[in-house]
C-alpha cells in the first residue's frame, strides 16, 4: 500500500466535492467583475482591468468559465425536454449562484474525469500498492459519483427551500392578515413581509410586488410565484387569493382561514416526522448504541469468567 496514492486520491475526490460546492454556493444573482468595477469606482481608485478580473474569486474566473464552455458543448447532444427539466430545478432551488442549465451540466461532467485519474494512477502504481489493479474498480464509481454529485445538491437544495417556505407560510399568512385589515392593500401587505423578513417565501413575496409594479396581472405574477416554489401548500393558498379576487370575496377572511388551514397541516407536518423518529433511530441504535451497551454490560462478567479459569481459558 502506497500512502501517497492514498492520500493523492483523497485529495482528487475531496477537491471534486468542494468545486461542486463552491459552483452551487457562490453568490446568487450577483455579477463579481461588476461589483468589483463599482467597489473601484466609489474608492476612487485607477486600476487596469486585468486587476480587477485578477481580484475575482478564483471560481468566477476559472470553475464557472470551464463548465460553462463543458456544458456548452454538452448541451447541444442534449434533448430539449432534458434541458427545460433542469432550467425547473434550478428554479425550484432559487437559482442558486445564478448558474444556468448550461454551466450545471459543465459541472455534472467535470466529475467524470476523476475516473480517469484513478485509471491513470493504477498504471503508474509500484507492484503490490494499494492502487495496483484497482484504477477501473475506484474509478467508474468515482466517476458515477462526480456525474450525480451536483445533482444531489441541486435536489438537498431544493428541500431546503420548499421546507424553510412551509414553516414560514403559517406565520406570514396571520401578518398578510393583520395588515389587510389594518387597512392596507395585498400588494401593499407583502411588501411589508418582504421588508420585515429575509428568507425565501419574503423574497418570493417581493418579487411579486415588483412584477405588479412593472406592469404584470396580479393572478398572473402569484401563479408564477407558486410555480417558482413548487410545493402544494402555496398554490392552495394562490388558487384561494385568486378566487377570493374574482368572486369578491373579503381578502382578511380569505387570509385567516388560510393561515389556519397553514398552521394544521404544518403541525400535521410535524406529527408525521415524529412518527417517523423511532424508525429512523432504528439503525444508528443497531449499529453504534447496541453494541457497546453489550460491551459495557457483558465485559466485566466475561472477565472475571475468564480470570477464574473457566472454558474460555482452559479451550474446553
Amino acid at each position: 500500500m502506497s500512502p501517497l496514492l492514498i492520500i493523492l486520491g483523497a485529495v482528487i475526490i475531496i477537491g471534486a466535492v468542494i468545486l461542486v460546492i463552491v459552483g452551487l454556493r457562490s453568490p446568487e444573482g450577483e455579477d463579481p467583475l461588476g461589483a468589483r468595477l463599482a467597489e473601484y469606482a466609489s474608492r476612487g481608485e485607477k486600476t487596469s482591468l486585468e486587476e480587477i478580473e485578477l481580484s475575482q474569486p478564483f471560481s468566477q474566473r476559472v470553475i464557472i468559465p470551464i463548465a460553462k464552455r463543458m456544458g456548452e458543448f454538452v448541451m447541444r447532444f442534449t434533448p430539449q425536454n432534458a434541458i427545460m427539466g433542469m432550467s425547473r430545478k434550478l428554479e425550484l432551488a432559487g437559482n442558486p449562484g445564478n448558474l444556468d442549465p448550461a454551466v450545471f451540466f459543465g459541472m455534472r461532467f467535470l466529475g467524470v474525469p476523476v475516473g480517469l485519474i484513478f485509471i491513470w494512477l493504477d498504471s503508474i502504481a509500484p507492484p503490490e500498492s494499494f492502487m495496483e489493479g484497482k484504477g477501473f474498480l475506484i474509478g467508474i464509481p468515482a466517476s458515477i459519483l462526480g456525474f450525480y454529485l451536483p445533482d444531489l445538491f441541486l435536489k438537498s437544495k431544493i428541500d431546503r427551500r420548499q421546507l424553510e417556505v412551509r414553516k414560514a407560510m403559517p406565520d406570514a399568512l396571520d401578518l398578510l392578515t393583520i395588515c389587510v385589515e389594518a387597512g392596507l392593500g395585498f400588494e401593499a401587505a407583502m411588501q411589508k413581509i418582504d421588508e420585515k423578513w429575509n428568507n425565501e417565501l419574503a423574497a418570493a413575496f417581493g418579487r411579486v410586488v415588483r412584477e405588479v409594479q412593472l406592469g404584470k396581472l396580479r393572478r398572473e405574477a402569484l401563479r408564477d410565484m407558486s410555480d417558482r416554489l413548487g410545493i402544494s401548500e402555496m398554490t392552495s393558498f394562490v388558487a384561494a387569493v385568486i378566487q377570493s379576487e374574482q368572486l369578491g370575496v373579503s381578502m382578511a377572511q380569505v387570509l385567516r382561514i388560510q393561515a389556519d388551514q397553514m398552521r394544521v397541516r404544518r403541525r400535521q407536518i410535524a406529527e408525521e416526522k415524529a412518527h417517523q423518529a423511532p424508525l429512523k433511530m432504528l439503525f444508528p441504535m443497531a449499529l453504534f448504541i447496541f453494541p457497546a451497551l453489550c460491551i459495557v454490560l457483558m465485559a466485566p462478567a466475561a472477565l472475571m469468567f475468564i480470570s477464574s479459569g473457566g472454558p474460555l481459558t482452559s479451550g474446553g
